[in-house]
């Protein structure tokens, strides 16, 4: 059995299907790991999100903010976006099914009998491991209750951007939702910044991407998608950014985690 991880998707069905034929995936024996954001922006997020849940365990993904987004379009809280192009996936016949089974996605996933861990945009410089994965959980549990929509009508907001100033429930869950699937900088005190997208060549000084405040960079293997300017390019040998663009006509990135072999697949937004 191999591990195949792949970046943010985006809807780019056809783009997914030629990079698993091109590293000679295997369904019902390898292990297809996803970094979140499967939908919106590509042209086949129906296709993307049927095919992923088709695998069952073979599938093992984490949930990014496009994700979330969509499960509160699904839920009535926000309006779809054009650009989006979710208009065929929200009037899927199947969609309570497709919807009920993306609301129990984890926020983090950890490869069996190693120190590596994946998550959508990274863990907040503020939280140890084990903190990351209490809190993960516990917006798991909210997410995948029967209260959930009332918790994807709190996710939304920057504030708090600081761990140590979230207090109740609902600030610890948005902080939460926020650090795993928003952010990208963080201030020099390890506060959150979410407005800033760029390459870490043209950020301001006074920011820091988060995997340069994180104790544990040295130690443990971190694996996220979200950053698309990073194009796949990471200063630390055992941090792994894959999201490189597809959506945008760049391509789509899959790392088989055995030996490290990465493939890509050009978007096909042009062809």
């Amino acid at each position: 059995m191999a591990i195949y991880i792949v970046g943010d998707i985006q809807g780019c069905f056809s783009e997914l299907k030629a990079l698993l034929n091109k590293a000679n995936f295997i369904e019902n024996k390898d292990e297809l790991w996803l970094a979140g954001d499967i939908v919106a922006r590509g042209p086949d997020s129906l296709a993307t999100i049927r095919f992923i849940k088709s695998l069952g365990q073979s599938a093992k993904m984490v949930l990014g903010n496009h994700d979330l987004h969509l499960l509160a379009i699904y839920a009535g809280i926000k309006n779809a976006h054009k650009k989006d192009q979710l208009d065929e996936l929200l009037a899927a016949s199947d969609i309570d099914e497709l919807m009920n089974w993306l609301a129990q996605q984890p926020l983090i996933q950890k490869i069996p009998g190693e120190n590596t861990y994946m998550t959508h945009a990274g863990l907040s410089p503020q939280w140890t491991i084990k903190e990351a994965i209490e809190q993960a959980g516990s917006a798991n549990k909210k997410l995948s209750s029967k209260h959930r929509n009332k918790w994807l009508a709190k996710m939304y907001g920057e504030l708090p951007n600081d761990w140590t100033q979230a207090k109740s429930n609902t600030e610890k869950f948005r902080y939460t939702i926020n650090a795993f699937t928003r952010m990208r900088y963080c201030h020099k005190d390890k506060t959150l910044e979410f407005n800033c997208k760029e390459a870490l060549a043209d950020a301001p000084l006074d920011l820091i991407p988060w995997f340069e405040l994180r104790d544990v960079v040295d130690s443990t293997n971190l694996i996220f998608g979200h950053w698309a300017t990073l194009m796949g390019q990471c200063p630390h040998k055992n941090v792994y950014a894959l999201d490189t663009g597809c959506v945008w006509g760049n391509y789509l990135t899959m790392l088989r985690w055995d030996d490290k072999q990465v493939f890509t697949e050009k978007s096909h937004k042009n062809i």
